[in-house]
């Protein structure tokens, strides 16, 4: 996410970002913890698309997917850009959401343990093709560099400091597509700038979320702080792009039915805690996604 959602600026959020713990039974909308997101961009080079899905199938799926059964992982997808290059030149962002540090750690020594197999498992392969006088089959490691700019990958580890999901239930073959908005706050102003996200926007994110609109949405900050580029970050994830114009009206109902004094007040508090010409905003699309809920 991040290198795409934050990749000259990207960050994202699932996604969030992104629907990072089991979908709640209960109330409509319900606040959750603030989950960590770990976020990888790649730049696949042009062609390479479908070996790219073949490598995080064969190497990093198998582990996300039994931790995910593990409850050490609450979600995880990949996502690309619709509007291609609004951060650079990621094409690809895998992501995945843990409760704590200790999550991360886990994945991480569990990613660095499947590399191992496969190697020693490949090695194996190699000596029995030499054996054989045949030439062995190009190794992951190889792969890796013939797919993607190893170069210019970058990992983004985020957290939500507002998170809320729907408590309906994801339909089958639910791939969301996540909006993101990034925002630099004005130095030591990032406490007023939350009070003023959670007063203003965030009861009009509760009707969408209660009204099934979007599915999920989330106030991030980096938590390993990495560029200058933005401070703070909105995600929002629905089902289909139609649904910003239901967003857009959505906020465009609010602050109409507010006087013109009160929306002028709005205006002005956050453009006193941010500094407007940072924003940028970034469409992604998913074509992976898991939680721990979905069948």
């Amino acid at each position: 996410m991040m290198k795409r959602v934050v990749q000259g600026t990207s960050l994202r959020v699932i996604a969030a970002l992104l629907l990072a713990l089991a979908w709640a039974a209960g109330a409509a909308a319900q606040q959750m913890p603030q989950p960590l997101t770990f976020w990888s961009d790649y730049v696949v080079k042009p062609g390479r698309e479908a070996d790219f899905m073949d490598l995080v199938n064969k190497v990093g799926a198998p582990v996300r997917d039994k931790l995910l059964a593990e409850g050490v992982v609450l979600a995880w997808g990949m996502e690309v850009p619709v509007n291609r290059g609004a951060f650079g030149p990621g094409t690809h962002t895998i992501w995945y959401s843990v409760a704590d540090w200790a999550g991360i750690d886990k994945v991480q020594m569990a990613m660095a343990a499947q590399f191992q197999k496969i190697a020693a498992d490949e090695a194996k392969a190699a000596d029995e093709a030499r054996k054989k006088n045949r030439v062995p089959d190009k190794s992951t490691a190889e792969r890796i560099g013939d797919i993607f700019d190893v170069s210019k990958t970058r990992d983004w580890i985020t957290r939500d400091l507002v998170f809320v999901i729907s408590s309906a239930p994801l339909p089958a073959g639910f791939m969301p597509y996540t909006r993101y908005s990034f925002t630099q706050v004005k130095p030591a102003k990032g406490a007023d700038y939350r009070a003023a996200w959670e007063k203003y926007n965030k009861p009009v994110y509760d009707k969408l979320v209660k009204d099934g609109t979007i599915a999920a949405y989330g106030l991030g900050v980096e938590e390993v702080k990495t560029t200058n580029d933005f401070t703070h970050f909105t995600w929002v994830a629905a089902s289909s792009l139609a649904s910003w114009d239901k967003i857009r009206a959505a906020f465009m109902a609010d602050r109409g039915a507010r006087s013109a004094e009160e929306r002028a007040a709005i205006s002005q508090t956050f453009a006193n805690l941010t500094e407007g010409t940072a924003s940028r905003g970034l469409v992604a699309r998913s074509i992976i996604f898991r939680e721990a809920s979905m069948k």
